[in-house]
């Protein structure tokens, strides 16, 4: 398995047009949000009488993408879990007050950042980096988080 400084680097080949750079900072963050929203607006049965929002098929995805960032960083990884705590809390928040179904939202928010992105990787002249590999679609949010650690000067 690669060390996440290996993912990273390779990461950020694909990544160093300053125009690209912040397409990515506010696109892959929604995708993230937008595929939480996607599998949360899943029917939720396996749990008879359950009335809880937080409990849903979406926040059971998260704890295996969670598995994913802690076996490459701890500390990334709790930067990661920082923030599905807030898409989580977003969420659940935003559709309560929303009258529109959550996964049209949540679709909207996932084509128009997936645009994006593909806007950015043309002005970079570059491809996605999960045409090679898809775990790379897991290593956009924490490439973002990186960012900030290092802002902070914080080891990953």
């Amino acid at each position: 398995m690669r060390s996440i400084a290996e993912w990273l680097k390779e990461y950020g080949e694909s990544h160093q047009n300053k125009t690209n750079k912040l397409i990515h900072w506010i696109c892959v963050p929604a995708i993230f949000f937008s595929i939480y929203g996607l599998i949360y607006s899943i029917p939720f049965t396996f749990v008879k009488g359950s009335s809880s929002s937080y409990l849903n098929y979406g926040s059971l995805t998260m704890l295996f993408v969670l598995i994913f960032y802690f076996r490459l960083s701890f500390n990334l990884a709790i930067g990661m879990l920082l923030y599905m705590v807030l898409v989580i809390w977003g969420t659940v928040q935003l559709d309560k007050i929303t009258t529109i179904d959550f996964w049209l939202i949540s679709l909207i928010i996932f084509v128009v950042a997936w645009i994006g992105q593909f806007i950015g990787h043309h002005i970079e002249g570059k491809k996605p980096s999960f045409f090679k590999d898809l775990q790379f679609l897991l290593i956009g949010p924490a490439w973002v988080i990186w960012f900030v650690y290092r802002k902070l000067g914080i080891k990953f």
